[in-house]
C-alpha cells in the first residue's frame, strides 16, 4: 500500500472516473444474469447517515438463482474503521472514501458452483501540503463448486490468467497464490472452493494502470462464469444433491463471518446490514461430524479443496 502524492493524482476526478465505471459494471452484469435467469432483479437505492450510499440489486427465487446479488456502493466516512487502521496506522483520523462492486450468487442447481467477484477502491485524501493521499484497489473472483468438474477450474482459471495477461505475466500466479491463501477456512484445514484470483493494497505502478487491472477483471467476469452456468445448469439433481449443497453453504456462512474483509469492514463502518449480509445463501445446514461416503460424488469435492496449478 502505497501512498500517491495529492499533487500527482487529482484525486476527485479520478473518483468519478472509477465510480462511473463501477456503476457501469454492476448494470451489465446484472443485464447478463436476468438473461440467464429470466427474472428481473429489484432494484434497492440506499443512503448512508455518515455519506454516500449504494445500489443493491438483488433476486430470490429465480428460476437459475436461488439468491443473486450484485451491489454497487460509495461510501464516506470521517474516521477509519478498526479493520482498516489496524493495517494502515498512519491513516487513523483521515477522511475516506470506498466505492465498488461485490457479488455473490447462489444457484439453485447444486451442480452449478457458487461464485463470488469483487473490484474496489479505497481512498483516504490528504487534508493538507503535508499530507499525501493514499488509495488501493483490491478486488477478484473466486468458484466454489458443490460437485466439481475440472474443465469448469480450466476455464474459470484462464479467463482469470487472460484477463490480467496484458499488465505481466507474474500478475496471475500471484493473485491466484493470494486467493488460495486468502480463502482458505483455517479452523477447517480446507480452501472455501477451487479458487481464482484476489488482490488487495494495489497502488503501483500508478493510478491509471492499476485501474486498467481492475476494469480488465471485471469485465472478465460474465465470461468466467455464465459458460458454466449454462453448461451444468442442465444436469438433473435430487434432493441428494440439495442436501449436500446446503450442507457446503455452511461452509461458505463461516468463511464470510469469521474470515471475509469485507464483511467486517462493512459491519464495523457501519454499512446497511441487509446488503452485506446479502453474500449469505438463503439456505444451509450443519451436520455434526458429517462425511461423506467414499467412493460417492460428494466425497470427490474433498479432492478440490487443496490449491493446485489448474491451468
Amino acid at each position: 500500500m502505497n501512498a500517491v502524492s495529492a499533487t500527482i493524482l487529482p484525486i476527485e476526478s479520478a473518483i468519478e472516473s472509477v465510480r462511473d465505471y463501477f456503476a457501469n459494471l454492476q448494470s451489465r452484469i446484472v443485464a447478463g444474469l436476468e438473461q440467464a435467469d429470466g427474472t428481473a432483479f429489484r432494484t434497492d437505492t440506499w443512503e448512508r447517515l455518515e455519506g454516500g450510499g449504494g445500489v443493491s440489486r438483488m433476486l430470490e427465487g429465480g428460476k437459475v438463482f436461488e439468491r443473486a446479488a450484485v451491489l454497487f456502493s460509495h461510501v464516506t466516512g470521517h474516521d477509519l474503521p478498526p479493520s482498516a487502521s489496524a493495517r494502515r496506522p498512519e491513516l487513523a483520523g483521515r477522511p475516506w472514501q470506498a466505492m465498488g462492486v461485490s457479488l455473490v450468487l447462489h444457484p439453485r442447481n447444486p451442480y452449478v458452483p457458487t461464485v463470488h467477484m469483487n473490484v474496489r477502491l479505497f481512498v483516504a485524501p490528504a487534508r493538507h501540503s503535508g499530507e499525501t493521499s493514499a488509495y488501493w484497489f483490491g478486488g477478484g473472483m473466486d468458484l466454489t463448486p458443490y460437485y466439481p468438474f475440472e474443465e469448469d477450474a480450466r476455464h474459470f482459471h484462464r479467463t482469470c490468467r487472460d484477463a490480467l495477461a496484458p499488465h505481466g505475466a507474474d500478475y496471475y500466479p500471484r493473485f491466484k497464490k493470494w486467493c488460495d491463501d486468502y480463502f482458505y477456512l483455517k479452523h477447517r484445514g480446507e480452501t472455501r472452493g477451487i479458487g481464482g484470483i484476489f488482490f488487495d493494497d494495489l497502488a503501483e505502478p500508478g493510478f491509471d494502470t492499476c485501474f486498467a487491472l481492475v476494469r480488465d477483471v471485471g469485465d472478465a467476469f460474465l465470461r468466467a462464469y455464465l459458460p458454466i452456468v449454462e453448461l451444468r445448469g442442465k444436469e438433473p439433481y435430487g434432493e441428494r444433491e440439495r442436501d449436500f449443497q446446503a450442507y457446503r453453504r455452511g461452509r461458505y456462512v463461516e468463511f464470510n463471518l469469521v474470515y471475509d474483509r469485507g464483511t467486517l469492514f462493512g459491519l464495523q463502518s457501519g454499512g446497511r446490514t441487509e446488503s452485506i449480509l446479502l453474500s449469505m445463501p438463503p439456505v444451509a445446514h450443519w451436520r455434526y461430524d458429517w462425511k461423506p461416503e467414499p467412493g460417492t460424488p460428494e466425497a470427490a469435492l474433498s479432492g478440490f479443496l487443496t490449491p493446485r496449478d489448474w491451468l
